[in-house]
């Protein structure tokens, strides 16, 4: 009889085991810093990459320029409460632009309600939309409504359950001022998140933002400008006149924004007629203001192409 080869086919076994398993701690020593490495790099590029709206929170653990640092702003368009149709265009209008690294919140703004009919047509767009602000104030343009907007807002929305502050910029608007929102969010990028005032400068042929004051076109300010409008006894005290000249001469007199910028001429008011403040369309435009009828505003929404994202669909045929 042959001598068994068992043993030496154990041993064989045994040692081919012994040889795969270093291998394989080899190639998982080798793995882990190439996957390292992989991961620093990636991370480096995230880091400098622009995040969309809903960045997941896994992402947000990784990457140091999170979601949570996308600029908030709050755009407050007054009007009054019988505009409606006024606001149901303009929801069109912002509700189909989406700015890329930004929360723009934009709310229409109008004091108490007087009517039957406002109280129960306003409530449904408010159980709709949620977009309306109701201010404790009686309806006027010149006598208070902007001081109540800005000083009723950290009573609104500062809160332990929302980030602080609620919103980096606040910013004032008319319901006839069309806003290109990723142009605006572009704009304030580089911008100081404190003491700061921004908008279109007055007089016209003014350059200089330390002259006088932002059109009440739309101007915004930052957040701790609105917190001292609601401390301030200087505002209470000078409510009457043309609200964007009172609101420069209340950050005059107090001191204020000491950061301004002149958006001009990204913001303009429409070409026709021509005034020493109106400017072409052109596409650096922030905004385009005293478009009072459905022509101009059809007329500016069509140079800036904003059906572009149109879908083709066998639902509807659009020439």
């Amino acid at each position: 009889m042959k001598p068994s080869s068992k043993p030496s086919e154990g041993k064989r076994f045994i040692l081919s085991s012994l040889t795969f398993i270093f291998f394989l701690c080899a190639l998982a020593s080798i793995n882990e810093i190439r996957f390292e490495s992989l991961f620093k790099l990636g991370r480096c590029a995230l880091s400098n990459a622009p995040l969309p709206l809903n960045s997941s929170s896994e992402m947000s653990t990784l990457v140091p320029n999170s979601s949570s640092d996308n600029i908030r702003i709050l755009i407050g368009i007054l009007t009054l409460p019988d505009q409606y149709h006024r606001r149901h265009f303009l929801r069109l209008i912002y509700g189909t632009q989406t700015p890329v690294g930004a929360q723009v919140d934009v709310k229409f703004v109008f004091c108490n309600l007087t009517k039957e009919d406002q109280k129960v047509l306003v409530a449904l767009e408010i159980m709709l939309y949620d977009d309306i602000i109701i201010l404790n104030c009686k309806e006027n343009m010149n006598k208070g409504k902007t001081y109540t907007f800005f000083s009723s807002l950290p009573e609104i929305f500062n809160s332990s359950d929302r980030p602080y502050p609620p919103y980096h910029y606040v910013m004032k608007g008319d319901d006839d001022t069309y806003l290109r929102l990723d142009k605006l969010v572009e704009s304030l990028r580089p911008l100081p998140r404190e003491d700061l005032y921004y908008g279109y400068v007055i007089p016209c042929p003014s350059m200089d933002p330390f002259v006088h004051y932002m059109s009440g076109m739309g101007y915004l300010v930052s957040w701790d400008i609105a917190e001292w409008i609601r401390d301030s006894e200087i505002p209470k005290n000078h409510l009457e006149g043309p609200e964007d000249k009172v609101f420069g001469e209340w950050l005059r007199d107090g001191h204020r924004a000491k950061n301004r910028f002149n958006a001009k001429w990204s913001m303009y008011n429409y070409p026709e007629p021509p005034t020493r403040c109106t400017h072409d369309l052109w596409p650096d435009t922030i905004a385009v203001h005293l478009l009072k009828n459905q022509e101009k505003w059809i007329h500016t929404l069509k140079y800036f192409n904003v059906t572009t994202n149109l879908k083709p669909s066998k639902l509807y045929h659009i020439p």
